[in-house]
């Protein structure tokens, strides 16, 4: 008997008030919320892969263990995009090199230039992309 793989269907971001981090998320990725059931709010799927928001009481406490990375021809731009949309610059890890963002429920992101870039031994990003 074979074994087909499993595949990744959705993501799912707790939240305390998922209609605004579902709205924070669909302007920023322009997926529309296109579902709500139950505790859920649903971006509409891309490639497969659905992102989902659930209603949970407890707030966010640690750095996350997974996080999104974005991408953008223009980091420094969508920057200034996400701080519109309610989201903030995490300056604690511009030694990184990588430009990491928290949205409105602090939850960690990178947006990251388009195409390939280089990576130091040590997984440090060898240019900065935002005004210092």
């Amino acid at each position: 008997m074979a074994n087909s793989p499993m595949q990744i269907n959705a993501l799912i971001v707790d939240a305390t008030d998922p209609e605004r981090l579902a709205a924070f998320w669909a302007e920023l990725l322009g997926r529309p919320v296109v579902g709500r059931m139950g505790p859920y709010v649903w971006l509409q799927r891309e490639n497969g892969l659905g992102l989902g928001f659930q209603r949970t009481s407890e707030l966010k406490s640690v750095k996350n263990r997974m996080h999104f990375d974005v991408t953008s021809p223009n980091p420094s731009a969508e920057q200034q995009r996400v701080e519109a949309l309610g989201g903030c610059r995490l300056e604690e890890y511009d030694a990184g090199g990588f430009l990491v963002m928290a949205d409105p429920e602090g939850n960690e992101f990178c947006i990251i230039p388009e195409g390939p870039f280089e990576l130091d031994d040590e997984g440090r990003a060898d240019y900065l992309i935002w005004p210092a």
